[in-house]
């Protein structure tokens, strides 16, 4: 008769997938229950998990006062975008993954019992990739403040523009600045939140233009990533770079809060931060404040001109005594009237008479008076009216004693008696 083992069941491997999550930093394995009451902070070694843009709302505002505002708007495909899938199928995807429209939500809400705009950002929806959505949820979330006169909020979490929407991605950048600028000119508080990861173009757009920047500990701030910087100045990077720890000790970021104390600083700092509004005593109409707007051109032309000091201009020229490539810049001599009736002017030996003038150098009618003494001023003038020297120039009497420019005396030119000439 055959023996009948008993029958074991399989034991059974499949467990839900979220119920244990490995510390990244000490490797400790972490029961996710446990996990979410002290705040996804690693009890260990205080590790910074990265939080849903729902729970990071919880984690700030006050119960129930959350109130999302465009909650539809929705990315589209205007570049018909296709990598490994279409675009379209990847926004399907992070939208079954995250229950988010995007990667970004906005609306009003209470910290402390003071009314605030926040907008927040998720990770986990595609990197949380800044689109034409994104920008659009921002933009709306600063003017909100600015017409309600209200702090804004920005907890960023990015890696950067969103490459399925090209330029248009890339624009975001410019309109994000410009609402952020207006809200500046108006006196309106911004405080910037920036956890792990804010890198692209979040980076450089919004989430360092905050009056006041906080950062989790630990946290991934940068542009670009720490092996394409390493390789762009060929240099060995500092220990810790483009974490929060190392930018709050070169003063780029203003503090580093734990995520247990977030809530209660942001409330400290609502305290202080009052936006601040003038009247005009009439209708009650608020005026600008007149602070002085940021002008990218004026900024750069400033800092070009003091990395790079313009050249001295040269020295301006003397007065001539005339317009012309070939004018001297010896000073003209005054010329006095004569007291006494001068006789014909003498000409020079080698001077043609006056019939048997070139035809090429000018008619000049000059004054007896001014031939005798003003000598100079024959000469320069048919300089002043031609590049090249008239042969011709009628030659005086004796030059001054002394030349004003300081040079030495000048000979006297030979002058030959009127009758040897007509002889």
């Amino acid at each position: 008769m055959p023996i009948k083992l008993p029958s074991f069941r399989p034991r059974r491997d499949a467990y839900p997938p979220d119920l244990w999550t490995k510390c990244p930093s000490c490797e400790e394995m972490l029961f996710n229950k446990q996990l979410d009451k002290v705040q996804r902070v690693c009890p260990n070694c205080g590790h910074h998990f990265r939080l849903s843009a729902d729970a990071r709302i919880g984690l700030l505002v006050d119960q129930g006062t959350f109130v999302e505002r465009d909650a539809g708007l929705q990315s589209v495909d205007p570049l018909n975008f296709v990598d490994q899938k279409t675009y379209p199928d990847r926004v399907a995807a992070a939208q079954l993954a995250t229950g988010m429209r995007d990667a970004a939500a906005w609306g009003t809400a209470t910290i402390d019992g003071r009314p605030v705009a926040l907008c927040v950002m998720d990770f986990g929806f595609m990197g949380g990739s800044m689109g034409a959505v994104v920008g659009e949820k921002v933009t709306r979330a600063a003017e909100y403040a600015l017409v309600q006169r209200m702090p804004l909020i920005v907890v960023s979490a990015s890696g950067g523009a969103r490459m399925q929407e090209g330029t248009l991605a890339l624009m975001q950048l410019v309109k994000t600045v410009g609402a952020l600028e207006r809200l500046r000119s108006a006196g309106v508080p911004f405080i910037s939140v920036l956890s792990d990861p804010t890198t692209g173009g979040v980076f450089a757009s919004f989430a360092v233009l905050g009056d006041v920047n906080l950062t989790e500990p630990n946290a991934l701030i940068g542009f670009a990533g720490a092996r394409v910087s390493a390789g762009t100045i060929a240099q060995e990077l500092p220990v810790g770079f483009q974490r929060s720890e190392f930018l709050f000790e070169h003063g780029f970021i203003d503090r580093v809060v734990h995520r247990s104390k977030l809530r209660a600083e942001i409330a400290m700092l609502l305290g202080y931060l009052v936006p601040a509004s003038r009247t005009n005593g009439t209708n009650g109409d608020v005026e600008p404040l007149g602070l002085p707007s940021f002008r990218p051109l004026s900024f750069l032309t400033t800092l070009a001109e003091r990395v790079m000091p313009s050249e001295p201009e040269p020295p301006s020229p003397a007065p001539t005594n005339g317009p012309g490539p070939s004018r001297s810049t010896r000073p003209i001599a005054p010329v006095e009237a004569p007291t006494q009736p001068v006789s014909q002017p003498i000409l020079a030996a080698d001077t043609p008479p006056a019939t048997e003038r070139s035809a090429e150098s000018p008619p000049e009618s000059l004054e007896p008076a001014r031939v005798a003494a003003a000598p100079e001023a024959l000469t320069a003038a048919p300089a002043a009216q031609s590049a090249t020297p008239d042969p011709e120039a009628v030659a005086t009497s004796p030059a001054p004693a002394s030349d004003p420019s300081g040079g030495d005396e000048a000979p006297a030119p030979v002058i030959a008696d009127e009758g040897a000439q007509r002889g």
